[in-house]
């Protein structure tokens, strides 16, 4: 749980840093950063938000994506979620517990910024931990930990991995690319 409350305040804080860096850009710009995370049979009907959640777009098929939090000026990172990341998201922010009964899929099919992958609270490159800047990827969320078992951590091993295990905020990384 202290693993939920330092992200969020972590969280809070990047969205004040992409707020600012979002009023730069025209809304057009915003959809189409957005748009370009997941496929487009995906995207062009996706509800699409802002990084303060504000709606920019209304969309028809459930999914919900974003032009990015801002972590360093200019490197934006897009993402199209599902209503089961949407909620996950939402429990993150609110820092409630998040549970599902269905599998969760997120596309960020313009890669990510450099992070912890054991510590989502993570923010010094240079702490020892295993650190990932990974490429087009898919994220999912899945009912039951025990079903990661066979899944290694190490993003470098090749193939899916699983990111922050040992925390309430677990997840599969499904890398589509190889890591620049």
């Amino acid at each position: 749980m202290k693993n939920i409350t330092v992200l969020s305040v972590i969280l809070f804080i990047l969205i004040g840093i992409g707020t600012a860096f979002a009023n730069e850009e025209s809304v057009e710009t915003k959809i189409a950063r957005a748009m370009s995370a997941a496929p487009s049979d995906i995207s062009s009907n996706a509800t699409i938000i802002d990084v303060d959640g504000k709606v920019l777009r209304k969309g028809t098929n459930g999914w919900t994506c974003m032009p990015g939090i801002s972590l360093i000026p200019g490197d934006k990172h897009p993402m199209c979620n599902d209503k089961v990341w949407m909620k996950w998201m939402k429990a993150v922010k609110e820092n409630k517990p998040f549970s599902t009964t269905v599998i969760g899929i997120s596309y960020m099919l313009q890669g990510d910024a450099l992070v912890n992958n054991d510590n989502p609270a993570a923010t010094d490159p240079n702490d020892g931990g295993v650190w990932v800047k990974e490429g087009p990827h898919i994220m999912l969320l899945v009912p039951y930990k025990e079903m990661l078992s066979q899944l290694p951590s190490n993003p470098f091993v090749g193939g899916p991995y699983i990111m922050w295990g040992k925390t309430p905020l677990v997840h599969v990384m499904i890398p589509i690319e190889p890591k620049k």
